[in-house]
């Protein structure tokens, strides 16, 4: 059996915040099901439909519909659709990747203070 790595900040920011502050733990299950389909894909964008997110995690399709609009406006999500009856095909932005590429550039920019 794989391991599937998860960054830290879905663990340790996304899961309080999307199913403590948020309440929405089906948006944080559906979630971690669209994380495993591009890990093990090894691709950028995976497609799936309504019914494969609702089978993959166990929830309703109205439930899996809730959650993905929730991540959607959320910006944890990016949705691509050929058209309006396509398959959509999901993009997880991570952005605090982005954020602590930034931080680090900007400290390692600082000049030093001698001792």
């Amino acid at each position: 059996m794989r391991h599937i790595e998860i960054d830290e900040y879905v663990m340790d920011v996304l899961l309080p915040d999307l199913a403590g502050h948020d309440r929405a733990p089906n948006a944080f299950l559906i979630y971690l099901v669209i994380w495993a389909r591009l890990f093990r894909g090894g691709e950028r964008r995976a497609a799936l439909s309504l019914r494969q997110l609702a089978e993959n995690s166990g929830l309703s399709k109205s439930a899996v519909q809730k959650a993905v609009a929730r991540l959607h406006r959320r910006g944890l999500v990016v949705i691509h659709k050929a058209s309006a009856t396509a398959v959509p095909e999901y993009e997880l932005p991570r952005h605090w990747l982005r954020r602590r590429a930034n931080a680090w550039k900007r400290s390692a920019a600082r000049p030093t203070m001698p001792q």
